[in-house]
């Protein structure tokens, strides 16, 4: 078993997670979902003394993509995410809606489902999930999951932005991610940690549905 580095920073005014995720041997790693703070990141990457390979993004919304231009000067990682969400990174009216300024970039990797990411000893599967976003996905890795804002505990990704669609979003959890094993642990974009069989069991959304 390869043994993981996995910080959550929780910043900004939507208490949005940023997830550092690497080895703790060879200390190869992903920023994953760098939404603000940008400085409190690069300070515990630096004491982690951590190799970025890789920017990653659950989904394009600001609140999850605001640090990364700070982020992406410092370390020098490409930025990767699904296509159908890159627009969204210079979509200035939802950018001045969430009160945010436009990130105005364009990925250098676009991600597509079922694509392996590797930096060094880390391995991440993408899952698309789209719903809360249409380019929406989640990150698999060993025995745990990055959820952005897809999956919460004891909740789900909101659906009254564009693009968002909540029959799509319930479908992408049925078959991406209550599919996996109950022991998997879930890093969603906001709030605590989870497992995927506390939320197949208790999670309010999912009652009465199959």
């Amino acid at each position: 078993m390869t043994f993981m580095i996995i910080e959550t920073l929780t910043t900004g005014g939507y208490l949005s997670n940023c997830y550092l995720c690497a080895s703790e041997t060879t200390r190869e790693g992903v920023v994953i979902d760098p939404g603000e703070g940008a400085e409190i990141v690069l300070d515990r990457i630096a004491e982690l003394r951590l190799k970025i390979a890789y920017i990653l993004l659950t989904h394009g919304h600001p609140d999850h993509t605001g640090a990364v231009r700070r982020i992406k000067e410092a370390v020098a990682a490409p930025l990767a995410m699904h296509a159908a969400d890159a627009a969204l990174l210079r979509d200035k009216a939802l950018h001045a809606m969430l009160g945010f300024d436009t990130v105005a970039m364009t990925p250098d990797i676009t991600l597509e489902d079922g694509e392996t990411i590797k930096a060094g000893e880390l391995s991440l599967t993408v899952l698309h999930t789209p719903g809360h976003t249409p380019g929406g996905i989640c990150l698999l890795g060993e025995g745990m999951v990055f959820t952005g804002d897809t999956l919460f505990q004891m909740g789900i990704g909101r659906t009254d932005l564009t693009g968002g669609n909540t029959e799509q979003l319930f479908r992408s959890i049925h078959d991406k991610l209550l599919t996996l094993p109950d022991s998997t642990a879930v890093y969603p974009g906001h709030g605590p940690a989870t497992t995927i069989g506390a939320e197949r069991l208790m999670n309010p959304f999912f009652a009465g549905r199959d």
